[in-house]
């Protein structure tokens, strides 16, 4: 028995062992490839604002899709051999490298676009290639389609997920009942503009879009398509939601549900949504002539229309086999019709910056109250609209 014991307990270990162990390795590419598609060096004018290497700025990256993917102890080195890098992960399934290829390879075809816009003369020079890293490879709940990164993001933050649109968009999920840690495993983000640029460069990127078309629906299939179902997308801002009409023929307003075919037979539900940043143009009263009142009722009907698209983002990506429909429905119920008091105290502490306390007291006086009597009659049952054949 104890032979027996002991043996068992030896052969544990020696498996154990052999888990750990197993790193995989992962060729990223030619130096001049990793360059390219990591944005390197991120942020160095004479002097660098991080004096990182190239296999330091992809370990970065590398590093943040672990611990978005929930591998909170694994590891990654990035080293360089003959002009060739390559990632060795420790603590991670055998499997994980292939979607960090596939991703890459997909970032191949926006670097062909880029580089086919600068050839044409449309560049701009204070445009960055600017690829989705460092985001969950692995364990996503739903996707995010959006217009383009801010500049910020790449040059100060060296991080897809920090800017003020992800951070908004990350508390109202928390709000619908989504712990703060997993936030990152819902905003696994596309844009349709993989290029980081200033807030006010929107306009001037809308007339690129040709340029990423094979990337842009390469990363739709690949991101939303997984072997047990397809991922809820989210497109967020009028520009996106043209594209999906343009792209795939389907008209998506605010709080319209849609279904696309990325590929033959796959269909995948998508959400139409305001931009996360668009409540501060709809609730500014310089939008009003100065009339507060009326901004903070149109920031009060935006707020809910915001609040029930992350419900709906939420609740889709914790069960997506939920009917989208009822979802939405339910979510539209909740924030616009029973739960309305919450949503204008939401948007008080949020947006206008006051405390609960203040906030409370701004939903209780007579004009709030009226408003929020005609916000919203209880939700008519939404219809998806069919994919185009």
């Amino acid at each position: 028995m104890f032979k027996s014991t002991r043996l068992s307990l030896t052969l544990a270990a020696l498996m154990a062992s052999a888990v750990v162990q197993a790193d995989i390795e992962v060729p990223l590419g030619s130096t001049q490839r990793v360059t390219q598609l990591f944005a390197f060096p991120n942020n160095c004018n004479v002097i660098c604002f991080r004096p990182w290497t190239l296999e330091q700025t992809a370990e970065h990256y590398l590093n943040q899709s672990l611990q978005r993917d929930g591998y909170s102890r694994a590891k990654v080195s990035v080293k360089s051999h003959d002009g060739q890098l390559t990632a060795t992960f420790s603590g991670v399934p055998d499997t994980y490298g292939q979607p960090l290829t596939t991703l890459l390879d997909t970032a191949d075809l926006a670097y062909q676009g880029a580089s086919k816009l600068n050839s044409d003369g449309k560049w701009a020079y204070n445009w960055y290639l600017f690829l989705p890293l460092g985001m969950a490879l692995e364990n996503r709940k739903s996707i995010e389609l959006l217009h383009f990164p801010p500049d910020y993001s790449l040059t100060q933050a060296q991080d897809y997920l920090e800017s003020a649109t992800t951070d908004r968009w990350a508390t109202l999920l928390t709000d619908n009942g989504v712990p703060a840690t997993e936030t990152p495993a819902y905003q696994t983000i596309i844009d349709i503009a993989p290029i980081a640029a200033p807030s006010n460069a929107g306009k001037d990127l809308e007339a690129v879009y040709s340029y990423f078309t094979d990337y842009q629906t390469r990363m739709v299939k690949e991101l939303s398509l997984l072997p047990n179902g397809a991922l809820p997308m989210v497109a967020f801002g009028a520009p996106v939601r043209n594209w999906i009409k343009q792209q795939y023929g389907q008209t998506v307003g605010v709080l319209g549900l849609a279904q696309i075919s990325p590929a033959a037979g796959q269909n995948v539900s998508v959400l139409g949504s305001n931009h996360p940043s668009y409540i501060w143009y709809a609730a500014d009263p310089a939008t009003y002539d100065g009339n507060e009142q009326k901004a903070d009722e149109a920031g009060l009907k935006v707020m809910g229309q915001d609040l029930s698209a992350a419900c709906w983002q939420a609740g889709m990506g914790q069960k997506p086999a939920s009917d989208p429909n009822v979802l939405l429905k339910a979510c539209m119920n909740t924030w616009q019709v029973t739960r309305k008091e919450q949503t204008c105290e939401l948007f008080y502490t949020s947006v206008r910056k006051l405390t609960p306390e203040q906030a409370n007291a701004k939903c209780a006086t007579p004009p709030i109250k009226t408003h929020l009597k005609q916000l919203k009659e209880p939700a008519p049952t939404p219809t998806i609209t069919a994919p185009a054949l």
